[in-house]
C-alpha cells in the first residue's frame, strides 16, 4: 500500500468514526464537535494535550473548538477545527489556516481581558473562559493549534511571540500529521532534544561502560532550569512510560521537593534521589575536559516524574533554578526487538521503591489482554426479535477496529464484519475505565479526563492485586457499557444544554450508590438495553444531579467544581433518592442464595482493637445479608463473601475470630458502606468472640 493510499485509507476511516458518532448519539450534533472529540482522543492518547475538552463558541473575529490545560494551570492548550468531511481529503489553504490562528489568538485574549462576562453564565462557554481567566497569573505558555481533516501546504508557522509574560506558540495538525501520529507504532513521534542548539551548550556525563546487550549507561547532572524548560515543551510525552507523571503535584514527596527548590537550592542535589532517563540515541562529542552529550533522541523520563513536575511548578513562582542541579542516570536503549521490554523493565525496576504494579506500566497487561479475548470470541445475546448476533469490540490500542476491518479480504467480508462488531460497540481501554469508576462511585474521577481517570483506574486495579477476568466479569462489563451509553442518550434529551459527561457520570454513580451496587447487570446483558422504568429513573436522577452541579459553592467554577470530592459528597447527600424507589423489578434479589466465583483481593489487616466492637455491632443475619450482597453484585469478591459468612457463624455460635479477621471484616463493612449498602448496628454483646481478647471487649477508649 502507497503512503498516498495509506493516508487516504485512513482519513475514510476517520470519517466513517465521525458518522459513527452522530448516529449513536441519535441528536443533532455538528460533525464539526464529532470530529474535534475525535481528533482530541487520538491528541491526549499520544501525550500531545493534557485531556482536551470539546466546547464550541464563535463570535466577531473569534472562534474555537475546545481547549485542554495541563496538570499545574501553566500551560493552555486552544484548538480550532477545520473540518471537511471528505474523502479523499480536499485541501486546506493557507489563508485558511492563517485565518484559524489569528480567531483563535482574539478567543485567547477575549479570555484573558475578562470580557467574556457577557455571556450566560450557566453555559459551557461562560466556564471555558471564566477558567482561563482565572488561572491567568500562573499561565507561562499558551499553544494555539489548528486541527483539520484536510491537507495542508503550510510549511511554516506563525512566529513565537509574547503576550505579556505568556509565551504564545502554534501548531498545525492535518490528516497527513494525524495519520503519522496514529501509526508511528508506539503513538507519538519520538522526542527529539538538541541541547547545543536549545540551550549553547553540551551535557557534561561519565559513561559508565557500554554492553552487547543493546544499551548503553551514562551518568550527569541536569542544570535545573534545562530539565524544566524541556518538560515544559513536552509534558505528559516526556513521561508515558511513568505512571507516576500523572501523580505529580499530589503528596508529601513533592511539597518536599518544591521546599527545597525555594528555600534550599544548594542542597536539592544532596537531598533527591536524582531521575531516571531512556533514549534512543545519543549523540556524544570529545572535548579536552571529557564526553558531553550533544543531543538525545527518544527521550523518556522513566523515574523522576515527581521531582521534573516539580521543578515547573515552583517556577511558576518565578524560583531561582540556578542552583538546582539534578543527578541523572541515562540508558541509550536502542531500537530493535528487545527495546519496548527494555524500557518497560527499567522504568518498573526504576519505581521498585515505591508499590507499584506492572499494570501500572502497560496496556498490554494480562487483564487488558483478556478483555480483548472475550470481546472477540463472547456473543451478545439477539435483541429485537433478530437472529444475528453482535459482539462489543474491545480497542485494546488505537486502530485496532479499523485493521481488523481493512484486513478482511473481500467488500463483502468488510461488510459481515461490521455486521457482527458494530462500530457503537466498540469500546477503548478508556472507555472501560469511564464505565467502571462511574459504577465505582468516582464521577469526579471520570470528570477530571479520559487520560486522567484512566491512569487512576489503573493504579486502583494494580493496588487491588491479581483480578482474574472470566466471562461474567465482561458481561458485566459490557453491560456498564450499554447502561453508560443509554444514559449519554437520556441526558442529551433532556436538553440541559451543557455539561453532558458530568451530568451522565453524576447520574450513574448516584444510580449505583442508591441501589448499593445492586441493579441487576446480567439483565442488562441478556436485554442489552435498559427498561423503560430504569430509562425514567435515570432521566429524573440526571435532573437532580444538574441541580447540584451547576449550584457550585461561592460561584465556583462548574467545570472545576464536578472535578472535586466534594462535589460527589455534595451529590450524593443531597440529591433525592425517591426515584429509585421505583426500581425493585430491576435489582437483585438481597435474599438470595447464588454464588459466584470472584477474582481474589488480597485485604491489608490492620491491629485495631476497635475493629472487634465494629464487628459485633452487627448481627449474624446482617453478616449473611452482607455476603449474599456481595455475591449478587460481585461489589465483595469470593474471599470477602466467605469471610462474612463465617463471622455470622462465629458470631450467632459464640466462637471466636482473630484480630486479622476482625480487620479484614471492618474492611468490607467499610467498602459496602463506600457503595451504599449499609447493615444495621445492632450492639449485640457476643461473649468470648475474640482470640485470647476475651477481658477486651469490656475495656474503654484507653484499654
Amino acid at each position: 500500500m502507497t503512503l498516498q493510499h495509506s493516508i487516504e485509507e485512513f482519513a475514510e476511516n476517520v470519517r466513517q468514526d465521525v458518522l459513527a458518532l452522530a448516529e449513536s448519539d441519535e441528536q443533532d450534533v455538528m460533525l464539526s464537535d464529532l470530529f474535534a472529540q475525535t481528533a482530541f482522543e487520538m491528541l491526549s492518547e499520544a501525550g500531545h494535550s493534557d485531556d482536551p475538552l470539546a466546547c464550541y463558541h464563535r463570535a466577531r473575529g473569534m472562534e474555537v473548538s475546545g481547549y485542554g490545560v495541563d496538570e499545574d494551570e501553566s500551560r493552555l492548550d486552544l484548538f480550532l477545527c477545520i473540518h471537511t468531511n471528505s474523502s479523499p481529503p480536499e485541501t486546506v489553504t493557507r489563508q485558511q489556516v492563517d485565518v484559524a490562528f489569528r480567531r483563535l489568538r482574539s478567543f485567547l485574549e477575549w479570555c484573558l481581558s475578562g470580557r467574556y462576562v457577557e455571556l450566560e453564565e450557566s453555559s459551557p462557554v461562560f466556564d471555558m473562559a471564566d477558567h482561563i481567566h482565572a488561572f491567568r497569573a500562573s499561565l507561562t505558555k499558551v499553544r494555539l493549534c489548528v486541527i483539520t481533516d484536510g491537507r495542508t501546504t503550510v510549511e511554516r508557522m506563525p512566529e513565537d511571540e509574547l503576550l505579556g509574560d505568556i509565551a504564545i506558540t502554534s501548531s498545525l495538525w492535518d490528516i497527513v500529521n494525524l495519520h503519522r501520529l496514529s501509526t508511528s507504532g508506539r503513538e507519538r513521534e519520538a522526542l527529539s532534544v538538541d541541547l547545543v542548539e536549545r540551550f549553547g551548550e553540551a551535557l557534561p556525563c561519565l559513561e559508565a561502560g557500554s554492553t552487547q546487550e543493546g544499551y548503553r549507561a551514562f551518568l550527569m547532572l541536569i542544570p535545573g532550569e534545562v530539565l524544566r524548560s524541556i518538560y515544559s515543551d513536552y509534558g505528559a510525552r516526556l513521561l508515558e512510560t511513568n505512571v507516576r507523571s500523572f501523580l505529580q503535584a499530589r503528596g508529601k514527596v513533592n511539597r518536599g521537593i518544591r521546599d527545597t527548590i525555594s528555600h534550599e537550592p544548594e542542597r536539592f542535589l544532596a537531598y533527591n534521589n536524582g531521575i531516571t532517563l531512556t533514549a534512543e540515541r545519543v549523540e556524544l562529542s570529545q572535548t579536552g575536559k571529557g564526553t558531553s552529550i550533544t543531543k538525545l533522541d527518544g527521550l523518556q523520563i522513566v523515574n523522576g516524574g515527581q521531582t521534573t513536575a516539580s521543578l515547573l511548578a515552583t517556577n511558576r513562582g518565578r524560583a531561582d533554578l540556578s542552583q538546582v542541579h539534578v543527578a541523572a542516570k541515562l540508558i541509550e536503549i536502542e531500537l530493535g526487538d528487545v527495546h519496548d521490554e527494555l524500557v518497560r523493565n527499567v522504568s518498573r525496576y526504576a519505581n521498585s521503591q515505591n508499590r507499584v504494579s506492572d499494570v501500572d506500566f502497560s496496556a498490554n497487561d494480562p487483564f487488558h489482554i483478556r478483555i480483548e479475548e472475550f470481546s472477540r470470541t463472547t456473543w451478545a445475546p439477539p435483541v429485537g426479535g433478530l437472529q444475528r448476533q453482535t459482539k462489543w469490540f474491545y480497542e485494546r490500542a488505537r486502530g485496532q477496529y479499523q485493521d481488523a476491518k481493512a484486513s478482511q479480504t473481500t467488500q463483502s467480508r468488510r461488510r459481515a464484519f461490521a455486521l457482527e462488531h458494530p462500530t457503537k460497540q466498540r469500546f477503548t481501554k478508556t472507555d472501560l475505565a469511564k464505565f467502571e469508576n462511574t459504577w465505582d462511585q468516582l464521577p469526579h474521577m471520570v470528570s477530571r479526563g479520559a487520560q486522567k481517570n484512566f491512569t487512576d483506574y489503573m493504579i486502583r486495579l494494580g493496588e487491588r492485586g491479581q483480578t482474574v477476568v472470566d466471562r461474567i466479569h465482561f458481561e458485566r462489563l459490557v453491560a456498564k457499557a450499554i447502561l453508560f451509553l443509554a444514559t449519554e442518550r437520556i441526558v442529551q434529551r433532556q436538553n440541559f444544554g451543557g455539561y453532558r459527561a458530568n451530568i451522565v457520570a453524576y447520574t450513574l454513580a448516584l444510580l449505583s450508590n442508591a441501589t448499593s451496587q445492586r441493579l441487576n447487570l446480567d439483565r442488562i446483558w441478556k436485554e442489552q438495553a435498559l427498561t423503560e422504568n430504569l430509562q425514567e429513573v435515570i432521566a429524573n436522577l440526571s435532573h437532580e444531579v444538574h441541580r447540584v452541579i451547576t449550584n457550585p459553592p461561592t460561584a465556583r467554577n462548574i467545570t472545576e467544581w464536578c472535578k472535586s470530592e466534594r462535589c460527589w459528597e455534595v451529590v450524593r447527600d443531597s440529591a433525592s433518592r425517591a426515584p429509585v424507589e421505583r426500581l425493585t423489578d430491576e435489582l437483585l434479589d438481597a435474599t438470595g442464595t447464588r454464588r459466584e466465583q470472584r477474582r481474589s483481593i488480597e485485604a491489608i489487616p490492620t491491629d485495631d482493637v476497635e475493629n472487634f466492637k465494629r464487628v459485633i455491632g452487627v448481627n449474624p443475619e446482617g453478616w449473611e445479608m452482607l455476603a449474599t450482597w456481595g455475591a449478587e453484585t460481585r461489589a465483595i469478591d469470593v474471599s470477602q463473601r466467605q469471610l462474612a459468612l463465617r463471622v455470622g457463624k462465629a458470631l450467632h455460635r459464640g466462637n471466636s475470630i482473630s484480630p486479622g479477621e476482625a480487620a479484614r471484616a471492618v474492611e468490607i463493612l467499610e467498602r459496602a458502606a463506600a457503595v451504599g449498602f449499609a447493615v444495621e448496628a445492632e450492639g449485640v454483646e457476643q461473649p468470648a468472640l475474640v482470640q485470647g481478647t476475651e477481658d477486651k471487649q469490656d475495656m474503654g477508649e484507653d484499654g
